[in-house]
């Protein structure tokens, strides 16, 4: 099964998870919107076939640029909601939470989307919290495809590990069961991003999540960064997974690691879907997805 070899859009928050300094290299970057998007094309064009991202005004933006290049036709979106920090900002921009939901709610009757908008009306009105699940989703996925354009391909919506830790701590399972299902009729595939793993494979697995439609991003590095409750554990959990379901992230461990030596760790894991990596410079977008495409092309021949 080929590789989805995704971007991640790390680089373009401005978002490093191993030093202050890594950041503030990359706000140029995230301040770049015409360069974000060149190089997420020509990571498409070595070897990438997908971009991961936070919905945000930041990336919505990139998206638009990549749609006025002809590009998002070879892009299949995996795409990480709520994006906190967006949120955060604009209450604190629009008065709190009250000046966030008129934000919300005239940016909901702008889209048109009956369908959201009666779901929502729904929700308020019966204190009905699946109701304003899907009304949520709908109004995330509108921003997308208008940004992206209708020959985008939304192959994922994964929910952000702050929120699928609440679910997994609180034993939310018919958040799970309705987000899924919502997904499912639109056909989308549900994910969940988690630093979690193997505490979410066991849930899901209780809760009878379809593990084999399902899509989970969690970090699997050579040292173990970010892998909770310690390297081992996820491994284990992902050894007795049935299908492939999993996308690697932090796979570089932020930087610490040489592209390499982190991709040879990956191919001795099996059940891996993917691989994300943001990429900052030209020479990133060209090497790192061309080198992975390769390698991971090869791993395939030799499969008996």
């Amino acid at each position: 099964m080929e590789k989805l070899l995704l971007v991640g859009d790390n680089p373009f928050h401005g978002v490093s998870h191993l030093s202050q300094e890594r950041s503030k290299a990359r706000i140029g970057v995230s301040k770049d919107l015409d360069f974000a998007a060149n190089l997420v094309c020509l990571a498409l064009d070595n070897g990438a076939n997908g971009f991961m991202f936070s919905v945000s005004e930041t990336t919505l933006a990139i998206l638009r640029r990549i749609r006025e290049r002809g590009a998002t036709r070879r892009l299949g979106l995996y795409a990480i909601v709520p994006y906190a920090y967006e949120y955060v900002r604009l209450a604190t921009q629009t008065g709190g939470l009250v000046g966030l939901a008129k934000r919300f709610s005239r940016q909901l009757v702008t889209s048109r989307n009956l369908g959201a908008i009666a779901s929502g009306v729904r929700g308020v009105l019966g204190m009905d919290p699946e109701a304003l699940l899907k009304t949520y989703l709908s109004y995330e996925i509108s921003r997308i495809k208008s940004a992206a354009g209708k020959d985008a391909r939304i192959e994922s919506i994964l929910l952000h590990e702050v929120i699928t830790d609440m679910v997994l701590a609180l034993d939310l399972d018919w958040v799970a069961e309705a987000y899924s299902k919502y997904l499912f009729k639109h056909g989308i595939t549900p994910g969940f991003n988690t630093c979690n793993f193997p505490y979410l494979v066991n849930k899901l697995r209780q809760w009878d999540q379809n593990l084999g439609k399902t899509v989970i991003a969690a970090p699997f590095n050579r040292i173990g960064f970010e892998m909770n409750p310690s390297k081992e554990e996820c491994e284990k959990a992902l050894v007795g997974m049935d299908t492939p379901a999993t996308i690697a992230i932090s796979v570089l461990a932020s930087g610490y690691l040489k592209l390499p030596e982190a991709v040879d760790y990956l191919m001795t894991l099996p059940n891996i879907k993917g691989v994300a990596v943001g990429i900052s410079k030209d020479k990133h977008a060209l090497e790192t997805f061309k080198f992975m495409r390769n390698r991971f092309m090869i791993q395939d021949k030799q499969r008996p």
